[in-house]
């Protein structure tokens, strides 16, 4: 028998300075089999980084014609790719074709992955890659619970979340592009 996913609902006060955005927002996320919480966690960040009126969760693990997240027009073309994790640069060159704008949020261990990627990936001038530095989101996925209530202030390119064990700081690191 198959593993389920599992629901997380999430409440998200967003206020983004750099874009002069402020939404909150109600939704739900599910979290496949065989995600981790670090990578859910990386996902809503996504979402906070990028939020668009338009942007929605792909299926990502399930079905690796998606991403993790994306923008569509109201006519269904894809306007923002966004991946997460440690993609190949043959994956990052096949969704930089798919789309106007692609992106990606690296996390983990990134030193030999930067090596041998981002001198493949130079070139695609569509593509911005931003790196969560490793271990910024240990407290935060330490005891994630099914119901996320975040308030994230994103300014200067920093981002703070604040949940209920505190305020968290994430300075991400922008290895291609910019946001």
């Amino acid at each position: 028998m198959a593993l389920s996913s599992t629901p997380y609902k999430v409440d998200l006060s967003l206020t983004d300075l750099d874009r002069g955005v402020y939404e909150t927002l109600r939704f739900t996320v599910a979290r496949h089999p065989s995600e981790t919480e670090l990578r859910l966690c990386v996902r809503l960040l996504g979402h906070a980084l990028w939020y668009s009126e338009h942007i929605a969760f792909g299926r990502g693990l399930s079905d690796v014609d998606e991403p993790a997240l994306w923008e569509k027009s109201l006519d269904g073309r894809v306007l923002h790719w966004i991946e997460v994790g440690q993609p190949d640069a043959d994956r990052l060159t096949w969704c930089s074709r798919r789309t106007e704008r692609t992106s990606l949020l690296a996390y983990g261990s990134l030193r030999v992955w930067e090596g041998k990627i981002l001198p493949a990936v130079a070139g695609l001038s569509n593509l911005n890659i931003a790196a969560v530095p490793e271990g910024s989101l240990d407290a935060i996925t330490a005891s994630l619970p099914r119901n996320i209530k975040w308030t994230v202030m994103i300014t200067e390119g920093t981002i703070f979340i604040t949940d209920d064990n505190g305020q968290h700081e994430i300075n991400l690191e922008w290895l291609k592009g910019e946001r």
